[in-house]
C-alpha cells in the first residue's frame, strides 16, 4: 500500500513539472527574434548606404572599386570606409533631390576644412601637416590628391611626380635642367625621396637632420662617417654649404665652379672670419696649381689625417 501511495503522488506531480518547463525556457519564437536583432541591427540615422549613392554617382562608384579606400570598406564586417565616411550622412541629400548643400562636398569648403576631414583618419601618418609650409600656404590634401580621379594608385595623386610638384614649384624645375643634376626628371628619384610634403621639423620639409645630411647620406653612404677627423662644415652647415642639391652647372653639384675658390670662402686670412682649421693655403693658388682636393682627397672626413690627405 505504501508503494502504491508513492506512485500515485509522483503521477500527480508530473503535470506540474511539465507545465513549468515553458515558463522557464525561451520559446523558439523568442530565440529567432533575439538572433535577428543581433545580426541585423537597425541602420544608423541619416545614412543611406553606398548602394544608394551609386544610383546617381555611378562613375565614381565604378572607379572606387580600384581605390585603396575600397579595401577598408570590406573590413570590420563591411563597416569600413564608404561614401558617407568622407561625405557624411546622405539621407538629407537624397531627400532633397541631390541638394549639394545638404552633404559635405570637398569642392565647396575651405582648404583647412577639407584637410581636417582627411586628417580624421590620416592624422597618425601625417601629424605635422597642419604646421607644414603647404598647410600655411592654404594647400589642402585635395590640392594634390584625388580620391575619384587619381593617376597613381599608391598615393592617389592628381599627377605623377615631379609634374605635380612643378605646378607650384616652378623655380625648381629649371634646376633639374642643369648639366649636373639629380635624376628626378629621368625618373630615378622622386621629390618625396628627399622631402616629406606633409611636414617635418626641418626647412623645406626635408626628411633630414638639422644640418641636412641624413637625406643625402642615405644614398651617398661613403660620406656619412663617423670619421676620426671630421670636416666641421659637414656637421655644422650641412652638405648644401658646398653642393646645390637639385642641380648645378658645376661637376659634383658644387656651388662654385672653381674648387679652390670654394675652399677659400672659409680657408682664408680674414680679420672678420676664419675657418677653425688652416686659415689659408700653404702655397700659391694660381691657376697653374691643381685643385685643393687633389691632395686633400678625403674632404668629407678621414680616419688617418687631420688635413684629410687620406
Amino acid at each position: 500500500m505504501r508503494r502504491l501511495s508513492s506512485s500515485l503522488t509522483l503521477l500527480l506531480l508530473l503535470p506540474v513539472f511539465w507545465m513549468a518547463v515553458p515558463i522557464n525556457a525561451a520559446s523558439p519564437k523568442n530565440q529567432t527574434a533575439t538572433v535577428a536583432t543581433t545580426t541585423n541591427p537597425p541602420a544608423a540615422s541619416g545614412y543611406v548606404g553606398a548602394e544608394t549613392c551609386a544610383l546617381c554617382h555611378a562613375v565614381q562608384a565604378d572607379k572606387f572599386g580600384n581605390n585603396p579606400h575600397s579595401k577598408l570598406a570590406l573590413m570590420h564586417g563591411g563597416k569600413g570606409v564608404t561614401c558617407e565616411s568622407c561625405h557624411g550622412p546622405g539621407q538629407a541629400h537624397v531627400d532633397g533631390g541631390g541638394d549639394i548643400t545638404k552633404i559635405f562636398s570637398f569642392t565647396k569648403v575651405g582648404t583647412k576644412e577639407a584637410s581636417a576631414k582627411c586628417l580624421t583618419c590620416h592624422a597618425d601618418v601625417h601629424p605635422n601637416f597642419e604646421r607644414s609650409p603647404h598647410a600655411e600656404a592654404a594647400v589642402s590634401c585635395t590640392s594634390c590628391h584625388s580620391i575619384h580621379a587619381s593617376v597613381t594608385e599608391a598615393s592617389l595623386l592628381k599627377a605623377e611626380q615631379p609634374k605635380l610638384c612643378y605646378q607650384c614649384h616652378t623655380q625648381i624645375k629649371p634646376q633639374f635642367a642643369q648639366p649636373f643634376h639629380h635624376k628626378v626628371d629621368e625618373g630615378l628619384l622622386k621629390c618625396s625621396d628627399c622631402h616629406d610634403v606633409h611636414g617635418t621639423f626641418e626647412k623645406h620639409n626635408l626628411q633630414s637632420t638639422a644640418e641636412g645630411n641624413m637625406v643625402c647620406t642615405k644614398c651617398h653612404v661613403e660620406t656619412a662617417g663617423p670619421f676620426v677627423y671630421e670636416h666641421p662644415p659637414v656637421k655644422t652647415e650641412g652638405c648644401t654649404s658646398c653642393h646645390s642639391p637639385h642641380g648645378s652647372p658645376n661637376p659634383r653639384l658644387l656651388n662654385i665652379g672653381n674648387m679652390n675658390a670654394l675652399c677659400l670662402q672659409c680657408h682664408t686670412q680674414n680679420s672678420l672670419f676664419t675657418a677653425a682649421g688652416p686659415v689659408g693655403p700653404s702655397h700659391n693658388q694660381a691657376a697653374k696649381y691643381v685643385a685643393c682636393t687633389s691632395c686633400h682627397t678625403q674632404i668629407h672626413g678621414s680616419n688617418a689625417s687631420n688635413v684629410f690627405f687620406r
